[in-house]
């Protein structure tokens, strides 16, 4: 009776954007998806990073729609580009992750240079006070 399937291709919008850059908008907009429930540097949340993207990219969530619209409907390409998308983030998390172990190992590191600066602070401080305090029980 019916196809599951979607043969239907829909004509190639006049502001499409291309395939590259829609990777880049792709990854920017999840991005900002998931920095929505994160605190800003205003420490707000719940912020709308969706038009700060679209001026990014200069263009309107019109645009957008259209062309995500018309990728959707060619399923292979855009499960190309999503699978591109995924490759970035993946990458994306992958650097965090290593700048995130780099600065906790960097503040693990002041952490012990500050112990150990407190540590001789107080050795020096006892190498002084108790032959002071020797010399005074002694008097």
């Amino acid at each position: 009776m019916f196809s599951c399937t979607s043969n239907t291709i829909l004509k190639k919008p006049d502001n499409l954007i291309p395939e590259d850059q829609m990777v880049d908008l792709l990854t920017d907009l999840l991005l900002a998806v998931n920095a929505e429930t994160t605190k800003n540097l205003d420490l707000k949340r719940k912020v709308n990073y969706h038009p700060l993207v679209f001026e990014k990219y200069n263009i309107d969530s019109a645009q957008f729609k259209e062309s995500n619209f018309y990728y959707t409907s060619r399923v292979d390409d855009y499960d190309v580009i999503l699978l591109k998308v995924e490759e970035r983030l993946k990458a994306l998390n992958k650097k965090f992750e290593t700048i995130k172990r780099e600065e906790d190992s960097i503040a693990q590191a002041i952490k012990n240079l500050e112990k150990k600066s407190i540590d001789s602070i107080n050795k020096i401080k006892r190498r002084r006070v108790e032959p002071i305090k020797e010399n005074l029980e002694r008097k």
